[in-house]
């Protein structure tokens, strides 16, 4: 059986890994079918992700079919279509306990911390597992994607009658920006490329996008009123605009990072305590995200097919791969066919 693995960072080899065997106890043998190819990825590929070690077998948004389970295993069998979540707790550890397995002390992440589904076959923990009756693998691969958003908003709090900054529209801000509107806030969007803009405002029908400018928060009130938003998330990983984004929020307002950066961010302590800010940190997605996203495309309300612009082989992805970080390609997701 071959692999694709990131051997270190911009070198991508092809590997024989012996035959997955049989699933013990708990577990299930999937095939992969497809894998989304995420920032996580991007960044791991550039040496950029402060959680990858390599080599590294990458893919974390999987569309699988099962194709064996443990005898103990009953909620899947085989021939189910499934998205993965790909977040392996410890279920005894202080966090799993407390219903917060998706930053268990112990997690680890397919295709960051342990290797991931860049390869025909694998063992995975059956309860990863989540089943889907109508979606197809590319939409199974995207609900990972999806539930980053999802559980973002959920940690924002953000109300139907609040103003929501989505900052970079990358898949993982418009995986946000998802979520953002059906809570039925007014939702702003600002990213450097008037590519992602367009998108955001043809596909997405979002009425105001910015590009980052000196004028951001003028404008910004000139869009709410006077007023500057309740909730700002942050999904660009970038630690400048991470940074900044503490002047954007509104006396009593939440700042929400998605995006994640290994260097530091800094902020004047004064004024954000003056505005009693609140700062969340949003990691991975809970199980329920992943339920409520499934049924969620099921029932037509998440529109999946703008979302895949660009498709590979698992062969052809060190050769694809320099081209999707260029932002003239207008790269929204990218998805590997195995």
């Amino acid at each position: 059986m071959y692999a694709l693995r990131l051997e270190s960072p911009k070198t991508f080899r092809q590997v024989e890994l012996p035959q997955s065997s049989a699933p013990a106890i708990g577990e299930a043998l999937v095939r992969v079918h497809r894998v989304g190819i995420c920032g996580t990825d991007i960044s791991a590929y550039l040496g950029k992700m402060p959680f990858v070690t390599y080599p590294r077998i990458l893919g974390h948004e999987l569309g699988v079919e099962v194709v064996a389970v443990g005898d103990d295993v009953t909620h899947v069998r085989p021939g189910d279509r499934c998205s993965v979540e790909p977040y392996i707790d410890d279920p005894t550890s202080y966090a799993s306990r407390r219903g917060r397995p998706n930053c268990c002390e112990r997690l680890q992440v397919l295709g960051v911390h342990t290797d991931g589904g860049m390869r025909p076959a694998f063992l995975v923990p059956a309860r990863k597992l989540h089943v889907a009756r109508t979606l197809s693998y590319e939409q199974l691969a995207l609900v990972e994607t999806l539930a980053i958003g999802c559980h973002a908003v959920s940690r924002s709090g953000l109300a139907g009658d609040e103003t929501c900054l989505i900052i970079g529209a990358g898949p993982i801000g418009l995986a946000t920006l998802e979520f953002a509107k059906l809570t039925g806030a007014k939702t702003i969007v600002v990213d450097l490329s008037q590519q992602r803009l367009d998108f955001c405002r043809r596909q997405m029908h979002v009425e105001h996008v910015l590009q980052p400018s000196d004028r951001l928060e003028s404008q910004l009130r000139e869009i709410i009123g006077g007023n500057l938003p309740e909730v700002v998330i942050d999904a660009t990983g970038n630690p400048q605009s991470m940074s900044a984004a503490f002047n954007l929020i509104a006396h009593g307002g939440r700042l929400v990072f998605v995006g994640l950066t290994g260097e530091e961010v800094r902020f004047r302590h004064s004024a954000f305590h003056k505005r009693e800010g609140t700062l969340l940190c949003s990691r991975n997605a809970l199980p329920g995200d992943f339920v409520r996203i499934i049924g969620l495309i099921e029932a037509g309300q998440i529109d999946t097919q703008p979302w895949i612009t660009h498709r590979c082989d698992l062969d052809d992805l060190p050769n694809a791969m320099p081209s999707y970080l260029q932002p003239d390609t207008g790269v929204v997701k990218a998805v590997v066919e195995l």
